[in-house]
């Protein structure tokens, strides 16, 4: 602790500012204020260690179950085979200290226990001690499953009540109430908030009144496959820890420091980026002026470039008025050159009109005679077809009427086949019902079994009832009281008189249960003997059901040749039609018919006419062109139409060039003016830089002191100084836990800080335990998984003692599900020690265990048999 101290100090030793130095005066008082609040808490431990055989605390009046109803989960029709469980804790439980919960594997007896307590999760479904993921759905089955508890805090009764629905879009519904008088209230929290349903409201009141899930599932409930303390990590043990010692608002104040240490990071961040903007912003206009040059050389340059371009652009114009004179003076012989043309154009259109129409009768006429030939082929391949087709069809036909005789044959057979399968349905009937007489049988069998083993267990819990009251009985001879005065305030003579009483009874109930076995077994005999006759009746029946499935088989196949005798009639009659059509065919088409002949001699003579008239059009065309052609050279030569192109180009490019001359001009004007705004934007820029890295300046330094203040009540600070100093106190419960129930040979030591691999100390979280027999120290990760088991839940039990005694936290009931598994037969009855001095030591009122052992499970006080609810239901159906 002074190491800690003195490096703090080294720290506000630094060049901070005055909030800082405020900051860290703060955490040093939190820090001298977490020293006292551990001195105080050791104090607490030793006076708890001295009211070992004195006063205990008042853990009684903590969490306690009353009554569970559970409706349409998972484990309960599974194990129990109803929608619906309830189950009266406390009237089940009585006065028994320790109680069992016991069943078959597959009873639900895990869904039970992890439903016994309100938190809105079923711990050994979760993982991760009981917080992990977990969700209800997974574990009910009816479209509206309730869970239903109710339950007692602090002299408060409560009922929790959680609905689960699966019709369509899921939906969890969670209410909590109070009773007041003879009614339900709902439960109001500290900040007026009414429990109305809501999961996140139903959680929060929950834990107001019970505490956080971690420390609840930690402490007093053991879950099946809980991580045992020795696996947590360091954050994990120390917030366990810090919520055991109350450091809540510790911890508040140090997550208040990291959060404004962290927005002064961010706020850091955004100043720091925006110092490299504003960096690369400078970096960019000295680009941007360097890459500008010198603007005044430059518009020069361009004012004379446009002056010489529009002394050219005015020469380039006028030798184009030059050019278009002499254009108009050549423009009467191009008019008389273009009607030449264009009567020319006329005659080789005309021409070639005529031709294209004429081509088109030689394509109709090549179509028509195309289709000619296309209909004598047509009539010869149908004439074929239809041969072919009526003498597939004649071949198709005969091979029908091939199988007439086998058709009739099937026609005779069927009825005898009828009557053969209406026989073998008989006996495959009469067999069935002696198999279902034989299974009935053995089911009242199996039933009689089941009921001489419910009486058979019953009869061992009356055989250990009556040992008890024996044994009580047997205290009235030795008790010292006898014949005295004193003997009728004695409570141990009045008890051995009291189980006196109740001998008699109980050998009633012992003779009583011998005769129910004893009949159940002559029943069971019974039965049996009526079972013999019948041993060989399965293989009648499957002997008879092959024999059917044969008869019917034959009699299918017989029926559907003998539907077949209308389709060979019918085929022999389409037999001879069909011979009598392929009889009357010719067996080759005529190669022409006259109508055929006719129209062929027309289609020539058509062909004839328009080739003649095509020469006749072609020698006219040419004579027209020659005439037109010899007209056009006499006529003079025609103007030069290039000159005016090239003319009208050189003045659109001097057009062109004084434009660009133009454009580069005004380009350098608003350079000059770019350069002046860019050197006045540079001059901004640099201000809002030297602005920007004197709030950077500040900012840091006041990041310096909240880093530290959040260090110093974080887990590694103030929280862990309080941690060391209650580190002793749990050892000292444990161990105690250890030596009363295990013996001398285990010690245990929590510590906070571990050793590196250099040697140097660093915070952490170990439970080193010593063995007094080997004479050695390792760490419990090092153990025997049954050494774990009891170390782990030695350690468990003493954060519930301390809960129970020094935090001010009241649960008067403790949970166990499976944890005794590795051990030994020895320890786990040395478990069982465990828990009855957990129970004395602090003041809780029971706890319900789950075991697999059956000596366990008969040494509790009181057993829940979840086998009996299966036996009662078997019984009244």
């Amino acid at each position: 602790m002074k190491q800690r101290t003195a490096d703090s100090s080294h720290l506000t030793g630094a060049r901070v500012s005055r909030p800082v130095v405020d900051a860290l005066i703060v955490g040093e008082r939190l820090m001298s204020m977490a020293g006292l609040a551990a001195q105080r808490t050791l104090e607490r431990g030793i006076a708890m260690g001295d009211k070992k055989h004195g006063e205990q605390p008042n853990a009684a009046r903590g969490y306690r179950p009353l009554v569970l109803t559970l409706t349409g989960f998972k484990g309960i029709r599974s194990g129990l085979g109803r929608n619906t469980l309830r189950l009266d804790v406390e009237a089940l439980a009585g006065d028994a200290t320790l109680v069992a919960i016991a069943g078959a594997n597959g009873r639900g007896k895990t869904t039970v226990m992890d439903n016994l307590h309100p938190y809105l999760v079923m711990p050994s479904r979760a993982g991760a001690d009981g917080l992990g993921a977990f969700s209800y759905y997974d574990h009910v089955f009816l479209p509206e499953s309730q869970k239903e508890l109710t339950w007692e805090h602090r002299g408060h009764r409560y009922k929790s009540q959680l609905v689960f629905r699966v019709n369509g879009k899921r939906k969890t519904e969670a209410f909590l109430f109070e009773q007041s008088g003879s009614h339900w209230t709902p439960v109001v929290l500290a900040d007026g908030t009414v429990s109305d349903g809501k999961v996140d409201i139903y959680e929060q009141a929950v834990r107001e009144l019970l505490g956080s899930p971690e420390t609840f599932f930690t402490s007093v409930f053991s879950a099946q496959g809980k991580r045992p303390l020795s696996a947590y990590r360091n954050g994990e043990i120390k917030g366990l820890l810090a919520d055991l010692l109350g450091l809540d608002q510790v911890r508040q104040q140090g997550e208040h420091a990291a959060e404004t240490s962290r927005l002064l990071k961010n706020g850091l961040a955004l100043i720091r980026q925006g110092q490299a903007s504003a960096a690369a912003e400078i970096a960019r206009l000295a680009g941007e002026l360097s890459t500008l040059g010198d603007p005044e050389a430059a518009l020069s340059r361009a004012t004379s470039e446009r002056d010489a371009a529009a002394r050219s652009l005015d020469a380039a114009r006028a030798a184009e008025a030059t050019v278009l004179a002499d254009s108009q003076a050549a423009a009467e012989t191009d008019k008389r050159s273009t009607e030449l043309a264009a009567e020319r154009d006329r005659a080789a259109v005309g021409a070639r009109e005529a031709l294209q129409r004429l081509a088109e009768e030689f394509a109709r006429l090549d179509v028509r005679a195309g289709a000619l030939a296309q209909r004598a082929a047509a009539r010869k391949r149908q004439h074929a077809e239809q041969r072919v087709r009526l003498t597939r069809q004649r071949d198709a036909l005969r091979q029908s009427c091939a199988g007439a005789g086998r058709v009739a044959w099937a026609s005779r057979r069927l009825m005898a086949a009828e009557r053969a399968v209406q026989i073998r349905t008989e006996r495959a009937a009469a067999a069935q019902a002696l198999a279902d007489k034989a299974d009935q049988l053995r089911g009242k069998v199996r039933l009689l079994a089941q009921q001489i083993e419910g009486i058979e267990r019953e009869a061992g819990q009356v055989s250990l009832r009556h040992a008890d009251l024996q044994r009580r009985f047997g205290l009235a001879a030795e008790v010292p009281c006898v014949g005295t005065d004193l003997q009728g305030r004695c409570k141990l003579l009045g008890d051995a008189r009291e189980a006196q009483a109740m001998l008699p009874s109980v050998d009633g109930q012992i003779a009583a249960l011998r005769d129910r076995q004893r009949a159940a077994d002559a029943e069971r005999a019974g039965l049996s003997e009526g079972l013999r006759p019948l041993a060989g009746v399965g293989e009648l029946r499957n002997e008879a059901e092959r024999r059917l499935e044969r008869a019917s088989a034959r009699l299918s196949s017989l029926a559907r040749l003998a539907a077949r005798e209308g389709e060979m009639r019918q085929a022999q009659a389409a037999l001879t039609a069909v011979e009598v059509e392929l009889g009357l065919l010719s067996n080759d088409a005529p190669a022409e018919t006259d109508e055929e002949a006719a129209e062929r001699a027309d289609i020539e003579a058509a062909r004839a006419r328009v080739a003649a008239e095509r020469n006749r059009l072609s020698t006219e065309r040419d004579a027209s062109i020659s005439r037109i052609e010899t007209a056009v050279a006499a006529l003079p030569p025609a103007f030069d139409r290039g000159r005016l192109e090239l003319a009208r180009r050189a003045s659109i490019l001097a057009e062109a060039g004084l434009h660009s001359a133009e454009q580069a001009h005004l380009a350098a004007v608003r350079t000059q003016e770019r350069r002046a705004a860019l050197q006045a934007q540079q001059a901004r820029v640099s201000g809002e830089a030297a602005a920007t890295d004197a709030r950077a300046s500040a900012v840091e330094s006041e990041l310096s002191g909240w880093t530290l203040l959040a260090r110093c009540l974080s887990n590694d600070g103030v929280i862990a100084l309080d941690i060391d100093d209650a580190g002793p106190t749990l050892a000292g419960l444990a161990n105690d836990l250890l030596l009363a129930c295990y013996g001398r040979r285990f010690t245990l030591e929590i510590r906070t800080q571990v050793a590196t691999a250099k040697g140097e100390m660093r915070e952490g979280f170990d439970i080193v335990v010593h063995d007094g027999e080997g004479g050695e120290s390792k760490s419990v990760a090092l153990l025997s998984g049954g050494e774990r088991v009891w170390i782990n839940e030695c350690l468990t039990r003493a954060i519930a003692l301390y809960l129970a005694g020094n935090a001010g936290r009241e649960y008067g009931t403790l949970f166990c599900d499976e944890a005794d598994g590795p051990l030994d037969p020895d320890r786990k009855r040395m478990f069982m020690d465990m828990k009855r001095e957990v129970i004395r030591l602090g003041g809780y009122q029971r706890e319900f265990f789950v075991s697999q052992t059956p000596e366990l499970t008969a040494m509790a006080d009181k057993v829940i048999d979840l086998d009996s609810f299966v036996l009662a239901q078997e019984a009244a159906t």
